[in-house]
C-alpha cells in the first residue's frame, strides 16, 4: 500500500494556515462592529481538521514521490476551496453550499468570478476573506509552480531550466529558500500596491483588499462596478502597473536580487508578453476609429485589455458593447494569459512561443525536405518531449473548453454565456461576455449545475489540467 502520510501531514499544516488566516477577517468584524461567529467558527473548525491532519501523521517519511506530488496538489487546491467556503456558509448572508464553494473555489484559483450582486452592502469580513483566498490562492500558485510542479513536468519551471540551461538548485540551494524568497518579493508588491492605491484615494480598507486581488491578478472588488467605481485614471494605471508586476515571471524577480538587472528588458517571455499587450491596443483602437470612433476611449481599451490578458477581470467600464471583433480578441486573450511562474493562468506564454516555433520549423521542412531544423527558445535547444508535452497540453485545454462549454448549453445557457463562462473558468479570468456574465453582471442567476461546471474548469485551469486530470487514470492508483 502507498504511503500518503505526507500527503496529509502537508494538508494538516495548509489547513492550520488557512484557519489562522480566518481571524485575520475576525479582527475586522470587531473593527467594523460587525460581531458574528462566522469566522471565528470557520477558524476552529478548520484548525481542527488540520490538527487533526497534522498529528495523525507525524511519523511520515518526509519525501514526496511522484504519484504523492501530484495527489497533494490536487487535494490541498480542493480542500482549501472546502474549507474556504466555511465562512460563507456560517454568515448571515445565507448562501447556499453551491454559492459559497463557487465563491471560495473562484477565490483561490484567482478566478474573479462571483455570485455576490450586491458586493456594497457586503459586511467587511466577508469582502476581505475574498480578498485574502485570492492572495493566498496568488503565493500558492507561484509556489507551487516553481517548487512542486517541475518534479510533475507541470507548469512553467521547465522554462527557465531551458533558457538558462541552469536550475533552480542553483539559483538558491533549497526549494525552502526559493519559497521564502517568492513569499517576501509577493508581500512586498502587495504592500507597495496597497501604499499606491491609498495615496491615490482609496479607503485603507479598499486599498488593502484590491492590492491583495490586485497581485494576485484574481479581479475580486468590493463594488460592483469594479475598479470602474472609483473613477480615477490615476488609480487605474496603478491597477495596470500592478498587474503587469503580478503577471512576470517571479523567478525573473529572484534573478533580479541575485545581480541579473537586465532581466526584465531580456527576457524574451516578458518582451513578448509586452509586445501583445501593444499589439492588441492598437489593433482594438483601430477597429474602433474605423467603425464608431464615439466608442474610442484608449483608457478603457489599455484597462481592459491588461485585465482580461492577464486573466485579472477589472472592469472600468463596459466592453460588450464595442462591437463583435473586440469580443473575439478578448475570448482570444482569455486564452493566452500572462507568463509562467506568475499569478495568471491560460496557456501561457511560453506555450505560444513555443508552439509559434514549432510550426515555423514545419513549415520550413516543407520547403526544404531534406533541411534540419533544431527548434529553439531564447537561442537554447529545446527538447522534444518538452514540444509534445506543449503541443498536448494546448489540444487538451482546448478540449476541454469545447467539453466545458457544451455541457454549459445543455443546463440552458445561451451560446455567448456559455462559451464565455467556459473560457473565463478554464482560463481563471472572472467575468465573461454577454449581459449575464458580462463586465456588467454576475454568475448568481446560472443553475447550480451550471456552477459546478465552471467550478471544476477553475480548479482544472488553475492546476494546468495534467495535475488533475491524471489522478483518474487507473495506472496512476498502481504501485
Amino acid at each position: 500500500m502507498p504511503n500518503y502520510k505526507t500527503v496529509f501531514f502537508t494538508l494538516g499544516i495548509l489547513q492550520i494556515i488557512l484557519g489562522i488566516f480566518m481571524l485575520i477577517p475576525t479582527i475586522a468584524q470587531l473593527f467594523y462592529k460587525e460581531i458574528d461567529s462566522s469566522f471565528f467558527g470557520a477558524s476552529i473548525v478548520t484548525i481542527i481538521f488540520g490538527t487533526l491532519f497534522f498529528l495523525s501523521n507525524l511519523d511520515h517519511d518526509r519525501k514526496l514521490n511522484l504519484q504523492q506530488a501530484f495527489l497533494l496538489t490536487a487535494l490541498s487546491w480542493l480542500s482549501i476551496a472546502i474549507f474556504g467556503s466555511l465562512p460563507f456558509i456560517f454568515s448571515n448572508i445565507e448562501f447556499s453550499f453551491t454559492n459559497a464553494f463557487f465563491e471560495s473555489m473562484s477565490g483561490i484559483t484567482t478566478t474573479g468570478s462571483t455570485i455576490i450582486s450586491n458586493l456594497e452592502n457586503m459586511p467587511k469580513g466577508i469582502l476581505l476573506w475574498r480578498a485574502l483566498l485570492q492572495w493566498l490562492g496568488g503565493i500558492g500558485i507561484i509556489v507551487m509552480a516553481i517548487t512542486l510542479m517541475p518534479i510533475m513536468n507541470v507548469g512553467g519551471m521547465q522554462l527557465f531550466k531551458i533558457s538558462n540551461n541552469d536550475s533552480s538548485e542553483k539559483i538558491l540551494p533549497k526549494s525552502k529558500e526559493i519559497a521564502l524568497r517568492l513569499i517576501y518579493i509577493y508581500s512586498g508588491l502587495t504592500l507597495l500596491c496597497a501604499i499606491s492605491y491609498k495615496i491615490l484615494g482609496m479607503n485603507i480598507f479598499d486599498s488593502l483588499t484590491h492590492s491583495m486581488t490586485t497581485i494576485a491578478t484574481g479581479g475580486f472588488s468590493n463594488y460592483n462596478d469594479s475598479i470602474g467605481y472609483f473613477d480615477s485614471f490615476s488609480i487605474e494605471i496603478s491597477a495596470m502597473i500592478f498587474i503587469i508586476l503580478g503577471s512576470l515571471p517571479f523567478i525573473a524577480y529572484i534573478k533580479f536580487l541575485n545581480g541579473d538587472r537586465k532581466i526584465f528588458i531580456s527576457d524574451i517571455q516578458i518582451k513578448t508578453f509586452l509586445k501583445i499587450i501593444i499589439f492588441s491596443i492598437l489593433i482594438i483602437s483601430v477597429y474602433l476609429i474605423i467603425n464608431d470612433s464615439t466608442q474610442l476611449n484608449l483608457r478603457s481599451v489599455l484597462f481592459n485589455i491588461i485585465s482580461i490578458l492577464t486573466g485579472t477581470g477589472y472592469v472600468n467600464g463596459q466592453f460588450d458593447n464595442w462591437g463583435g471583433f473586440p469580443l473575439i480578441l478578448f475570448l482570444g486573450l482569455m486564452f493566452i494569459g500572462g507568463c509562467a511562474g506568475s499569478t495568471t493562468c491560460g496557456i501561457k506564454i511560453f506555450r505560444i512561443q513555443i508552439l509559434y516555433s514549432f510550426i515555423i520549423n514545419q513549415l520550413k521542412k516543407l520547403i526544404y525536405p531534406k533541411g534540419i531544423f533544431i527548434l529553439k527558445y531564447d537561442q537554447n535547444p529545446v527538447d522534444n518531449k518538452f514540444v509534445a508535452s506543449i503541443i498536448s497540453f494546448i489540444y487538451l485545454y482546448f478540449v476541454i473548453f469545447f467539453i466545458i462549454t457544451a455541457l454549459l448549453s445543455l443546463t440552458g445557457l445561451n451560446f455567448i454565456t456559455a462559451i464565455s463562462g467556459a473560457a473565463t473558468s478554464i482560463s481563471n479570468v472572472g467575468p465573461g461576455l454577454g449581459s449575464i456574465i458580462g463586465p456588467n453582471g454576475n454568475f448568481s442567476s446560472l443553475p447550480d449545475l451550471s456552477k459546478w461546471i465552471l467550478t471544476l474548469g477553475m480548479i482544472l485551469g488553475r492546476l494546468e489540467l495534467f495535475a488533475i486530470l491524471v489522478l483518474f487514470l487507473p495506472s496512476f492508483w498502481r504501485n
